[in-house]
């Protein structure tokens, strides 16, 4: 194997670690929103509840609330099967940008250190290092065939 071969591989390998971590953390997340918690108490206790004194309308905040935890499970199952993985993570990014808003209109100072900073750095990373070579992915089988 020359040097340029390896490299592509080692990049490869990076972007299907990364991509699998981001997407079990949405699908997960989305999962336990959708099943244990369901989507109804998520909705009414984390944004109609938590937001109810702010700017936004509560039909905005029913909405947000219902919708996120599908777009969580269906996100993170599209990243995890590498199919539509463009718009998935730019989907997860602007959640991600969505729930910032929200954290800092709770609490200015918010940390995003936690949660936040990881997963957008996976997105980022997996966008920047790309997925083309990643056999793992229906969009390599898609296009192969």
């Amino acid at each position: 194997m020359n040097n340029s071969s390896v490299n592509t591989h080692n990049l490869t390998i990076a972007s299907f670690l990364m991509r699998w971590i981001v997407g079990v953390l949405f699908l997960m997340a989305g999962y336990w929103k959708v099943f244990t918690l369901t989507a109804k108490v998520h909705a009414e206790n984390f944004f109609v509840a938590a937001y109810a004194d702010s700017w936004i309308p509560q039909w905005a905040l029913l909405t947000g609330g219902y919708v996120i935890p599908y777009w969580e499970l269906l996100a993170g199952a599209l990243i995890l099967i590498g199919w539509q993985l463009r718009a998935a993570l730019t989907s997860v990014g602007v959640l991600l940008i969505i729930t910032t808003y929200g954290h800092a209109l709770a609490t200015p100072l918010f940390d995003i250190d936690g949660h936040t900073f990881t997963r957008l750095i996976l997105i980022i990373g997996v966008l920047i290092l790309g997925w083309q070579h990643d056999k793992t992915t229906a969009e390599y089988w898609l296009k192969k065939r």
